[in-house]
């Protein structure tokens, strides 16, 4: 399991705004990591906002539409490609990951990366974060972007003394 070893923190995220992006494709994994994604929003006090996308290579353009236009504080791509017998799993992996890496570094907007890139569903299902589950990226990508917002603004604060 690649949860083993996970930090545990708080964070404190009272009214920050997260856009929670999410791929249309495969329900149930998809509500599974939504409903993570808000979890964690709601455990640190986070406003979400839920966005849906076509695929998961809509993620990106999405995101940034969302980073650059000032209405979010942290963006959370949701999504999930598995393995099929083409070459397309690599290209949509490697772009949507690459272009969600440049938005964040472009509008130094958190941008919580939960794609999930499986080669099974029974994979997806495992990391979807549903009662069978034994992960929840939806949750664990929402984390990270708010407990990177926080370090951000610990550090926009330092700057502002």
């Amino acid at each position: 399991m690649s949860s083993h070893g996970a930090p545990t923190f708080t964070v404190d995220a009272s009214g920050v705004r997260v856009a929670i992006i999410a791929s249309l494709w495969h329900t149930e994994v998809m509500d599974g990591l939504i409903g993570g994604a808000h979890q964690a929003c709601t455990e640190a006090g986070a406003v979400a906002t839920l966005i849906r996308v076509p695929g998961s290579f809509e993620l990106p353009i999405v995101a940034k539409a969302c980073a650059s236009s000032l209405d979010y504080d942290v963006v959370v791509a949701l999504g999930v490609v598995i393995r099929g017998g083409t070459p397309h799993f690599e290209y949509v992996c490697s772009a949507t990951a690459h272009a969600l890496a440049q938005v964040a570094l472009d509008f130094l907007v958190p941008v919580g990366f939960g794609l999930l890139t499986c080669d099974t569903e029974a994979q997806a299902l495992d990391r979807a974060g549903l009662p069978s589950s034994s992960e929840d990226k939806g949750l664990e990508a929402t984390q990270a972007a708010l407990l990177t917002w926080q370090t951000l603004s610990g550090i926009a604060g330092e700057q502002s003394r």
